[in-house]
């Protein structure tokens, strides 16, 4: 089985100015999703599509496959990851070789570990459907609310407060640690989701922890930190 990982990386966000290479741990942070798609049985390359001539050198001295800067229609904000993806895939199928999987792996979440990754590639493999990362739901859905006219209601019908922990069933979210679906379904459907998709379930928050603010990337430092402390 062939796997093309890919990492969309744009120098222009906002809310951490320059995350992708700004360091964390002493690595720039798209360096650690790069080493571990690289390291990960299955995945035939790693693929960077950015607009940035930093986030370029620093990925392909990471190892990764960096052909080009992305068309200036596909480096606005209002330009989807989606078509950024299928742009990168179409280049590579074109130059390379074709894959059976398409994985995303968004720079965001630096701490998925290689044993996920491969884990969530045998998934794939063995279902032949789509997978998603997904973590269990901090807030449970039938515990939370909406307001109407001043008045809390049960987001769920039958939710509330009245329900004990142990009542509740199991419930997920999308984590962002993983996306992996066949080139035929993303071009079909044109999104990583479809209907049938499996998920692939990361119970660890650390492993699971999407960077998008200030205060995310605060969490990151201190759960690096940590674990620092407790190897010495």
């Amino acid at each position: 089985m062939r796997v093309l990982a890919l990492i969309a990386a744009r120098g222009g966000s906002k809310r951490v100015p320059r995350k992708n290479v700004r360091m964390l741990g002493g690595h720039p942070l798209i360096v650690w999703s790069i080493r571990t798609g690289l390291a990960s049985a299955g995945v035939s390359a790693v693929l960077v599509s950015t607009d940035d001539t930093e986030i370029a050198r620093v990925s392909e001295a990471a190892g990764a496959l960096v052909p080009w800067l992305r068309p200036a229609e596909l480096a606005t904000d209002t330009a989807s990851s989606l078509d950024v993806c299928l742009h990168a895939l179409d280049w590579y199928e074109q130059h390379h070789a074709s894959v059976d999987g398409v994985l995303l792996l968004q720079p965001t979440s630096p701490f998925r570990r290689q044993s996920t990754v491969e884990r969530g590639l045998q998934l794939f493999a063995h279902k032949g459907r789509p997978v998603v990362g997904v973590s269990p739901a901090r807030s449970h859905p039938m515990w939370c609310f909406r307001i109407e006219q001043g008045t809390l209601v049960p987001f769920v019908p039958g939710g509330g407060l009245h329900l004990r922990s142990q009542e509740l069933p199991p419930a997920y979210v999308v984590n962002g640690a993983f996306y992996l679906i066949s080139p035929r379904e993303l071009r079909s459907e044109r999104s990583f989701f479809a209907p049938d998709m499996a998920p692939l379930v990361i119970d660890d928050e650390i492993e699971s922890l999407d960077i998008d603010t200030p205060w995310d990337w605060q969490l990151a430092e201190l759960a690096l930190a940590r674990h620092s402390a407790e190897q010495d």
